[in-house]
């Protein structure tokens, strides 16, 4: 156990070293900080200054060891497009992404098991074929045409439903969340299920296929051969080997809802990290592009390194110390 959780963590610290070297490349050489920073009409002994002041008139290695000094404290720089620390905007933006994935995936997991379950067990009935039909319907939609039917049904049609923004929000600490408020918990509605959309369909097939698989198992023949009912065939031998796959699935699609929920923020106006990201392309503010790609890497990781101790507690064979050594 202490083997394998010392592998996974140095795999991470390698896996955050190329990310931040890459981040730091694209800080140090996509565009000129010191325009962004001064102005085109900036003479040259401001830029000098600055330059210094900045540590960029020193050797590349240097200059690395000292970006990667400021981001293991957590300090990416200012924002050449808000003019201000990039480590507090991502902080205030933060919360709504990770409130609005989670939910998605949420709903997902609730929705896309049960389905997935459901339609390998009763593969030959009406609802399994429906359940089928749907998924490839939730699988070919793309995100941004889901929400624009959402917002249109929602909120112009029947007017249910705000159709852009987080809703009221509440502090807690450093944390802002609109899941404790009713304003809140109506804005959120359409963009988790926009986000759930795909994550239904894709998780409901792969349990519905892995399910398949295990049934036909000799494991799975010894059972019912013992006498065991078909509940405990079915959900505690069956239903717990098919979540191994499942749940390398729920946690890699987290952190790509996370990373990738640009779409669905934008068509939203939903203030979290995607739409920052996309408002910072379009502005070129590399600091804050830096940052976001060391922050959704680490997301990642933690992602991945959560699902590995997960699979310990849904599969007790890989606790061996074979097993580790060998995964």
């Amino acid at each position: 156990m202490a083997s394998f959780l010392a592998r996974r963590l140095g795999q991470a610290v390698i896996v955050m070293l190329v990310v931040t070297a890459v981040a730091f490349v694209m800080f140090r050489f996509l565009g000129d900080p010191l325009v962004a920073l001064l102005g085109i009409e900036s003479t040259e002994a401001q830029r000098q200054a600055v330059r210094a002041e900045l540590g960029l008139d020193q050797p590349i290695p240097v200059q690395f060891l000292a970006f990667l000094g400021d981001v293991l404290q957590g300090n990416f720089g200012i924002s050449y497009r808000l003019g201000r620390a990039v480590e507090t905007v991502l902080v205030e933006r933060l919360p709504a992404t990770v409130e609005l994935a989670v939910s998605g995936m949420l709903i997902a997991v609730v929705i896309g098991i049960p389905a997935g379950v459901y339609a390998a067990l009763n593969r030959r009935s009406l609802a399994s074929r429906l359940l089928l039909s749907a998924s490839l319907f939730g699988i070919s939609m793309p995100s941004f045409f889901m929400g624009l039917i959402l917002i249109w049904l929602f909120s112009v049609t029947l007017g249910w439903l705000p159709s852009f923004g987080r809703g009221e929000v509440v502090a807690i600490g450093w944390w802002t969340t609109g899941l404790l408020t009713a304003g809140g918990l109506k804005a959120l509605i359409m963009p988790s299920l926009t986000l759930a959309a795909f994550q239904i369909a894709m998780i409901m097939r792969l349990v519905r296929a892995e399910m398949l698989e295990v049934v036909r198992t000799d494991y799975i023949r010894f059972a019912r051969a013992r006498g065991l009912s078909h509940r405990a065939v079915h959900y505690r031998h069956a239903l717990r080997n098919t979540l191994i796959p499942v749940v390398t699935i729920i946690g890699l699609q987290l952190g790509s809802i996370i990373a990738f929920a640009v779409i669905t923020e934008s068509v939203f106006q939903w203030p979290g990290l995607g739409l920052l990201f996309l408002q910072s392309v379009a502005t070129a503010d590399v600091t804050m592009m830096s940052a976001y790609l060391i922050l959704i890497a680490a997301l990642f990781v933690g992602i991945n390194l959560v699902v590995d101790l997960l699979y310990l507690v849904i599969d007790p064979r890989l606790r061996g110390g074979s097993e580790l050594a060998a995964g």
